[in-house]
């Protein structure tokens, strides 16, 4: 017998699963599927070690889904975001530069937090959201659609019948290639390594890119463990030299740390494993099909730099809800789906090319362009007006 819901949402990592309660919020009966069970304890084999900085706008979507209370206590305050090249002949800072939050308002630039934490904390709000069931360890394998409805066969066999189907599982997608959406995919040879450190200097808040060759290498503050600084960082570089980083002993790995982070907080202790996670910018044909829609990695992959790619997460998922409660009788239909694809792709695509043009300049290994970078980041973010235009970009306001 087939199951009806409003919603289906393939994919629980954390772009679905905040789905689910925003979609649950708002008053649909919503349906999460995953393949694998989610991690929740740091310390598991499989945790997700990267974290993700919730930028301003997120706050009021995460508040209305009734997740921001839970998050709350676990979050660090992102106050400056902090950019320094480190493109001379030695690895040391040679130009240093801060945006900082109280140039355009009261609040921080964001909020960060550990993955495998954001699981278990929206977990617990599923749990008391009634119009939500989450299936852990059951996946999609069937997509067909009609003008009214969609029809999705679960791997453990059962059928289920909704009115939209809300693809956020991953950048391979299955319901994004069962709904015949392609996809344009530009790999850069990077890779990057996620860890978290603890540092003697205390971070005050301070989100630090360091750009020197292969990719930025980003501190972005975590609350204190045991009393002391901690910091999740991000190591973006060419994937041989990534992979090389990933076997080193750890005291050599500190090292090559302390090297390349200039010092800047000081020796810094390996805390957690090392994940490694490959480097590509994708975007999707189209942001929707017949009755589905694409979120997250499955319309966008992009490079971490500046905290975008979540954060353009959720302007889907935003800009999803707004269209379903506007014309609740419409959920999934053609206008909707039109209307999604409308609102989000030209952003998307715009976005996505500015990241990916930041990216390659952080990639330079030629020492006279290190230079030309050096210069035009001193120029553009020493002129105040140019530096407030860069941060409410950043801060993806229209999304």
């Amino acid at each position: 017998m087939d199951q009806r819901y409003d919603i289906l949402i393939s994919g629980g990592g954390v772009a679905g699963l905040t789905a689910a309660c925003v979609m649950g919020a708002a008053g649909f009966s919503v349906l999460c599927v995953d393949p694998a069970p989610p991690v929740t304890d740091g310390g598991a084999e499989g945790a997700d070690l990267r974290t993700t900085a919730f930028l301003q706008p997120a706050r009021s979507l995460l508040e209305e889904a009734g997740l921001w209370a839970r998050l709350d206590p676990h979050a660090a305050a992102l106050q400056i975001m902090r950019i320094v090249d480190a493109g001379g002949a030695e690895p040391t800072a040679r130009l240093v530069r801060d945006f900082e939050a109280s140039d355009i308002g009261d609040l921080p630039f964001g909020w960060n937090l550990p993955n495998w934490l954001l699981r278990r904390e929206m977990l617990a709000r599923i749990e008391d959201l009634d119009s939500v069931t989450f299936r852990p360890g059951t996946g999609t394998e069937s997509l067909l659609t009609r003008e009214t409805e969609a029809f999705v066969r679960l791997t453990d066999g059962s059928r289920i019948r909704t009115k939209l189907v809300l693809a956020a599982d991953g950048r391979n997608s299955p319901m994004r290639q069962a709904a015949g959406i392609g996809a344009k995919t530009i790999r850069y040879g990077q890779k990057a390594l996620a860890f978290a450190v603890s540092h003697p200097i205390p971070h005050e808040n301070v989100s630090t890119e360091v750009h020197r060759s292969g990719g930025p290498f980003t501190l972005v503050p975590l609350p204190d463990r045991d009393g002391g600084p901690c910091s999740a960082i991000v190591w973006m570089e060419d994937g041989a030299e990534v992979d090389r980083l990933a076997q080193l002993p750890v005291e050599a790995f500190e090292a090559s740390m302390m090297e390349r982070s200039t010092g800047i907080l000081g020796p810094l202790t390996l805390l957690t494993r090392r994940s490694v996670w490959p480097i590509i910018s994708q975007v999707a044909d189209r942001m929707s099909g017949q009755r589905v829609a694409l979120m997250a990695e499955a319309a966008h992959v992009v490079p971490p730099i500046g905290a975008q790619g979540l954060n353009m997460s959720l302007g889907d998922l935003r800009c999803l809800r707004d269209l379903a409660v506007a014309r609740p009788a419409g959920l999934g239909d053609r206008q909707m789906m039109e209307d999604y694809h409308n609102a989000r792709h030209g952003e998307v695509t715009l976005r996505a090319a500015g990241i990916d043009m930041l990216n390659r300049a952080s990639q330079i290994h030629a020492q006279p362009l290190r230079d030309l970078r050096a210069a035009t980041l001193g120029a553009l973010y020493g002129a105040a007006p140019v530096r407030r235009m860069l941060m409410q970009m950043g801060l993806g306001a229209k999304g």
